[in-house]
């Protein structure tokens, strides 16, 4: 079984645990859980949620499938655990940072003092078979964090909405883009940085919307550990 829902967003998504997708979801992963090993650790599925309540949520950093490599994913895109070395999109993502805003490249890919500023950094799909991307992909995961982006798009306040990359930009359709900013740039993946995502600029476009907001700009400065 899952963990339950996070205490602060259990009142905008309690409907989804119960409807008949999530049931199927659910026993799928039971399977899974039988046969496979499975990324995250199952007490860290939903640590995005658990660590930016739902009232703090100021931006939403939207990733795909979680790291499937052994002690990486915990449940927030694109960080890993200290003593993990940073995959080759968050070593992309830490250069941009450098160059975006003067950040010192740190010695560890945690990005959990982001999760604690207010940054959803939310994941499409929350589980993964290890060593196989996307194999848990269209298995009930998608239609249910495309509820946690809509019940953020329907927050009081604006948000900032940071999409890189063609699927992330394919939830679009999903926020109010007159009630929000929402940022986009290419992957920063090796396949797609230097299409887009170099020189983006994206960090010092987020905090001038909050900025803008009359929000706190975030530290994205990650402390060596």
């Amino acid at each position: 079984m899952l963990p339950p829902i996070p205490a602060s967003w259990q009142p905008v998504l309690a409907d989804e645990v119960g409807k008949p997708y999530f049931h199927k979801l659910q026993e799928f992963l039971d399977e899974e859980w039988k046969n496979h090993k499975i990324f995250p650790p199952k007490n860290l599925i939903f640590s995005a949620l658990e660590n930016t309540p739902y009232d703090k949520v100021s931006v939403l950093l939207l990733g795909q499938d979680p790291y499937h490599d052994d002690g990486q994913a915990h449940g927030m895109c694109f960080s890993v655990q200290p003593g993990v070395r940073p995959p080759p999109s968050l070593v992309n993502i830490f250069k941009e940072l450098r160059d975006d805003l003067g950040c010192k490249v740190p010695n560890n890919g945690f990005l959990m003092p982001w999760a604690k500023q207010g940054v959803l950094l939310l994941n499409t799909v929350l589980t993964v078979r290890a060593h196989e991307p996307n194999s848990h992909r269209s298995k009930g995961w998608e239609k249910f964090t495309d509820e946690v982006i809509r019940q953020v798009d329907a927050k009081e306040g604006e948000v900032v909405f940071l999409l890189w990359g063609a699927p992330a930009q394919k939830k679009m359709k999903l926020i109010d883009g007159d009630r929000h900013t929402i940022i986009t740039a290419a992957h920063p993946s090796p396949l797609s940085a230097s299409k887009g995502f170099f020189g983006s600029k994206c960090f010092s476009k987020v905090n001038a919307a909050l900025k803008a907001a009359g929000k706190p700009e975030i530290n994205w400065q990650i402390p060596d550990i």
